[in-house]
């Protein structure tokens, strides 16, 4: 028999309750919903006495605008991490692959909880928690801690607030139920500006340059993608080398705004492997969770990911063939 959502939010509950050491994993390259919301979760199960550990496989460091949020020093190094956990709880992250160097982690551990939001999800754990109606993790994770009966306190609730703020594009894709849980988020203590600020509105002067480069050689396809648009750019290493990992992931949100186009993309040149590329891609009206799953990546049907190696040109006639085989929403 199928379980209920509600079923599996009480098993998850259960299982939590009872945990006294958990490793908490975010996937690679972890956005504000996937660190927010591990470290919401790790900070809860710390006070109710665990010993915990919040990770993800690359790169070395946190984002410099997502440490804020790590109120405990949970954030532990994987070389740090234990050889296996009674407990190993997958948040954000809809396939092991995701989880890039602790994937096998996922194998060795006695209980894997996985609570995420992709429709792409594999179910890969021994619990499951997963809805792809929830529009961010964070929201899964506040319905867990709610049927264990705990009440956020200021730092879980900023995590989760992080989480939901930038997933639902600041609200703009947010239910009413959302918007409720973001209330009480805002009730226990959140700054709802400094949150905001801090990890999506400001950057360093070196981010415009950087911009105004990658942005001059952008290029819209109008008769691609099923004839409803295409427009992508590319980040080379040099570019990407003057900035952050948060600025190179943010120009996606540049190249979305385009109106002539309904797919965007951008090709990030990896640093380790420069015929490796890291592709963001976002929609409106068609699939690109299918495009990102015929490269070996997913995500939403309205933005997703993969990794593609290749010449840059071989990557977008790979892309553009995809689109006109994906699913129209």
């Amino acid at each position: 028999m199928t379980s209920t959502l509600a079923q599996d939010i009480e098993a998850a509950a259960a299982l939590l309750a009872t945990a006294t050491d958990v490793t908490v994993l975010g996937h690679v390259r972890p956005d504000a919903d996937a660190l927010g919301s591990a470290l919401a979760l790790g900070r809860a199960l710390l006070q109710r006495g665990a010993r915990v550990r919040v990770s993800f496989g690359e790169p070395d460091e946190a984002p410099e605008t997502l440490r804020w949020l790590d109120e405990d020093g949970l954030l532990t190094h994987p070389d740090d991490l234990p050889p296996t956990e009674a407990l190993l709880v997958c948040v954000d992250t809809p396939v092991p692959q995701r989880l890039g160097r602790l994937a096998g982690r996922v194998g060795a551990a006695g209980q894997v909880l996985v609570i995420d939001h992709h429709a792409t999800n594999t179910f890969y754990g021994t619990h499951h928690v997963v809805d792809e109606s929830a529009e961010a993790s964070a929201i899964l994770v506040f319905r867990v801690l709610d049927a264990l009966g705990v009440e956020p306190d200021e730092p879980i609730a900023r995590g989760l607030y992080a989480g939901i703020v930038t997933d639902t594009s600041g609200f703009r894709r947010a239910s009413p139920e959302t918007h409720r849980m973001a209330a009480r988020l805002l009730a226990a203590g959140v700054d709802p500006e400094a949150v905001v600020r801090r990890i999506v509105d400001e950057r360093p002067f070196a981010w415009l340059p950087m911009l105004s480069s990658v942005l001059a050689a952008a290029e819209l396809e109008p008769e691609a993608a099923q004839g409803k648009g295409f427009v992508h750019t590319i980040v080379g290493v040099d570019a990407a080398s003057t900035v952050r990992a948060e600025e190179v992931e943010s120009v996606i949100d540049v190249v979305r705004s385009v109106r002539e186009a309904a797919v965007a993309a951008v090709l990030k040149q990896d640093p380790a492997d420069p015929r490796q590329w890291q592709i963001s891609l976002r929609s409106i009206g068609i699939d690109v969770s299918a495009v990102a799953a015929e490269f070996g990546g997913g995500g939403h049907r309205q933005a997703a990911g993969c990794t593609i190696a290749g010449p840059a040109e071989d990557v977008l006639a790979g892309l553009r063939a995809a689109l006109e085989r994906a699913p129209l929403l």
